[in-house]
């Protein structure tokens, strides 16, 4: 099964405590502006990852440990508002990078990207309002006055591809690009299984029920810090009634007749590819 490059590419492996006393030589950057990511187009393949001369002066604050690739080590660190990168360096985000670099360095730079986002989020602790400092043993920030226990966050969210006979459920959320239809999608509400997540965000969306939900696959979504997981579903009954909310437009489409669906980053587009093959 054809998979996202986001969950065919395992992360950097974040071995603690952090390597010491490493040469530049063993040593690469990603640099972050916001959610953008500096990266390399030419020559091909393009990349995101820097050695440590060219990152010499270009960063501000703090670079943020990400973990090791073999026998090298990965930073991120950010980049000051008018700072001007090497030749051949553009800004980009993460999602416009797809089959420009290689999918390791995509989801290389998600995670630069999604970590520094922990980072300063958290500067402060949300319990006591004192300054934090990143962990020694793992992926964490620790209060320094009450010693609280900070990770990043993680927010579940189901995405589901409905079927009826030869047909998918595609609708239209205000917020898509123009004339972009997608299966539908919603976060976890605490105390749901996912399951029951399912039934709710259909329901709630479409006013449909579903039956059969298995799981497809998941998806880290670095956006800033979702979880995506992708089901399928057979129709169960009722008749669409969309919530205009969240909604504008919502049908039933076939294989021969798909309106124009999400970019291939995605596991939306993923779940569709699949059932347009029937694989699913």
């Amino acid at each position: 099964m054809e998979h996202h490059p986001f969950y065919a590419v395992r992360p950097l492996h974040p071995v603690f405590p952090e390597p010491e006393g490493l040469s530049p030589a063993r040593t690469r950057w990603i640099l972050v502006q916001g959610s953008t990511v500096a990266f390399r187009a030419d020559p091909a393949p393009g990349t995101v990852v820097m050695g440590d001369l060219l990152a010499a002066g270009l960063t501000s604050g703090a670079p943020v440990y990400l973990g090791t690739d073999g026998d090298l080590s990965y930073y991120a660190a950010e980049i000051p508002a008018g700072a001007t990168l090497p030749d051949g360096w553009k800004m980009s985000p993460v999602r416009d990078l797809h089959e420009v670099v290689p999918d390791r360095d995509m989801a290389y730079a998600a995670y630069a990207v999604r970590i520094l986002d922990f980072d300063r989020s958290n500067t402060f602790c949300g319990r006591c309002g004192a300054n934090t400092r990143p962990s020694t043993t793992e992926r964490a920030r620790i209060c320094t006055a009450c010693t609280r226990t900070i990770y990043p966050r993680i927010s579940p969210a189901i995405i589901v591809l409905v079927k009826r006979g030869e047909e998918v459920l595609l609708a239209r959320s205000p917020r898509f690009t123009p004339g972009v239809y997608s299966i539908l999608a919603g976060f976890n509400e605490p105390g749901e299984n996912l399951e029951q997540t399912v039934h709710r965000e259909v329901g709630e969306e479409v006013g449909i029920a579903v039956k059969n939900i298995r799981y497809f696959g998941s998806e880290p979504w670095p956006f800033p810090d979702s979880l995506m997981i992708g089901f399928v579903a057979d129709y169960a009954g009722g008749a669409l009634r969309i919530d205009p909310r969240e909604i504008e437009e919502a049908g039933w489409f076939s294989r021969d007749h798909l309106p124009p669906t999400p970019s291939r980053t995605s596991i939306s587009r993923a779940l569709i590819e699949a059932w347009r093959r029937r694989e699913i």
